[in-house]
């Protein structure tokens, strides 16, 4: 099982892989805010546990497994993009997604993608959700 941060690493490298782009090490870092000393030994890492082939000074490769696995962080981003959307939350969409997905298991995910998928096929539930006014029980927080 990958850290966060090599799932971090691997997600930016395989959308670098899918753009079409050159994987650069600068452009690693400065997507994730990161020094590049901090992304060349990520990459080692997932050099040695055979998601990318990394030798300095030469092109990242993505190997299979790195790209069904970078695949899958892709998407698990986007979904929980889609899921703080579509429930209206007014926070940072692209921070609160990648606040969540480090810590939600597959199987949540999957749910998640299920319920973002009913919600956008059933515009009228979703009217009726928008609409639903409850107070929480965390206004008395605020």
């Amino acid at each position: 099982m990958l850290s966060p941060s090599l799932e971090d690493y691997l997600e930016e490298v395989y959308r670098f892989f899918i753009n079409k782009e050159s994987i650069r090490i600068k452009d690693i870092a400065n997507t994730l805010r990161v020094s590049m000393p901090s992304v060349v030994k990520g990459l080692k890492r997932l050099h040695n546990l055979g998601y990318i082939t990394y030798i300095p000074y030469e092109d990242i490769i993505v190997t299979d497994k790195g790209k069904r696995v970078g695949k899958f962080l892709v998407q698990r981003n986007k979904i929980l993009k889609d899921f703080v959307t579509i429930i209206g939350s007014d926070c940072d969409v692209k921070q609160e997604a990648e606040a969540m997905e480090h810590y939600l298991s597959k199987s949540t995910i999957i749910a998640i993608e299920k319920l973002v998928k009913y919600f956008s096929n059933n515009e009228e539930i979703l009217k009726n959700y928008k609409n639903y006014k409850i107070q929480s029980n965390l206004d008395e927080f605020k």
